[in-house]
């Protein structure tokens, strides 16, 4: 998922009760939530490079207790900071009332470490459990198995994780507004309630969306769409939208595509406009496969000029998109720019790499 949902359920884990327990419950929570996305720094050494380690050994079993214990190290580091902070705020009790300067807010809680420690745990557990719902997915088990796990149930923008974690944090924050009107005693720990509602909430949506897509697949399987027989069938998520889906089928000459809407319990798919037939393969296509990049295209790739070669030496321009993501949503029904996963790669003589892109960035 995207940083909002992961920073959104780290704070509701913590308001849950966790904060009940330990100060920088809350904190923690959000820090080791999102944490695991550092791994985006890849990028920085270009973007096959940031595709490459993207969802790497930071979104896997083994990486949750070194992030939690990381995490619980920063906020320590903090803590350690605002004691000292607060040791020169005792200090200066000494100086005449005018020269002293403000003190901070003391913290409700005491410092549990234990409780911390488990609060950033549950914390980063939930961002593999949040990124393996959607069609992207993950590689939990890395480095001991390469192999991805997605549910492909819920897109990785999901506006209504949005609303109901947003509900959780911000209604008692009004509520505490209005009882501070009228004059009556504030709560030490507002929020619980609503901060549960809100991960059940998570938890009934995802059930639902599980039940929808079981369906859209069911759909799909008792319906003979393509003239060929079928060898593998994914069901796509649209946000917002439970009941509509996209399918992609591949057969051994071509993949086709239908969009679903399982409320109406309707298929729609145009034999001429939603297939696309594989390219033939060729040595410059083998040769791109191990590059991570590959289907041949005219022309050059865009950002990036064609190798130089002395004569009797060719090049060909392969090119690969990742159709999982290359579909209309929000109800447009147009294609969306650039919404597949594509990239390019020039191969010289059919077999060596010269030069990679992607998403206009060139592979250095």
């Amino acid at each position: 998922m995207e940083p909002i949902t992961h920073f959104l359920t780290g704070a509701c884990i913590a308001r849950a009760g966790l904060n009940r327990k330990t100060a920088y419950a809350t904190l923690a929570a959000v820090l080791a939530a999102e944490a695991a996305d550092l791994d985006v720094l890849w990028s920085f050494a270009g973007p096959v490079e940031g595709l490459k380690h993207h969802r790497g050994i930071t979104h896997t079993f083994v990486a949750v207790p070194v992030v939690a214990g990381v995490t619980v190290a920063a906020v320590w580091l903090f803590h350690c900071w605002r004691q000292k902070r607060q040791g020169r705020h005792a200090h200066n009790e000494k100086l005449p009332d005018a020269m002293r300067p403000s003190p901070p807010s003391t913290a409700r809680q005491p410092v549990r470490w234990g409780w911390l420690y488990l609060t950033a745990f549950l914390a980063a557990l939930s961002h593999l459990w949040l990124d393996w719902t959607n069609n992207y997915g993950l590689r939990p088990f890395y480095p001991f198995s390469s192999r991805w796990y997605e549910g492909s149930f819920v897109f990785i923008v999901e506006p209504t994780l949005w609303a109901l974690a947003l509900s959780a944090l911000i209604i008692p924050w009004l509520l505490g507004l209005t009882d501070a009107e009228i004059g009556a005693r504030r709560q030490a720990f507002r929020g619980r309630g609503w901060a549960i509602f809100a991960l059940a909430g998570m938890v009934a949506l995802w059930s639902w969306r599980w039940a929808e897509h079981a369906q859209a697949q069911a759909m799909i399987e008792n319906l003979q769409i393509t003239s060929a027989p079928v060898r593998r069938i994914a069901i796509e998520p649209y946000p917002i939208n439970p009941f509509r889906w996209h399918a992609l089928m591949e057969t051994a000459d071509y993949y086709q595509t239908a969009e679903v809407d399982t409320r109406k319990r309707s298929i729609t798919s145009d034999a001429r406009r939603d297939v696309l037939i594989k390219p033939t393969a060729t040595a410059a296509t083998e040769a791109a496969k191990r590059t991570l990049l590959a289907e041949p295209i005219p022309g050059t790739i865009p950002g990036l000029d064609p190798p130089s070669l002395p004569p009797n030496r060719q090049w060909t321009t392969v090119e690969f998109t990742d159709l999982r993501f290359s579909y209309p949503f929000l109800g447009n029904g147009d294609k969306v720019k650039n919404a597949g996963l594509n990239g390019w790669v020039y191969i010289v003589d059919g077999r060596d790499d010269a030069g990679e892109a992607m998403a206009g960035r060139v592979q250095r």
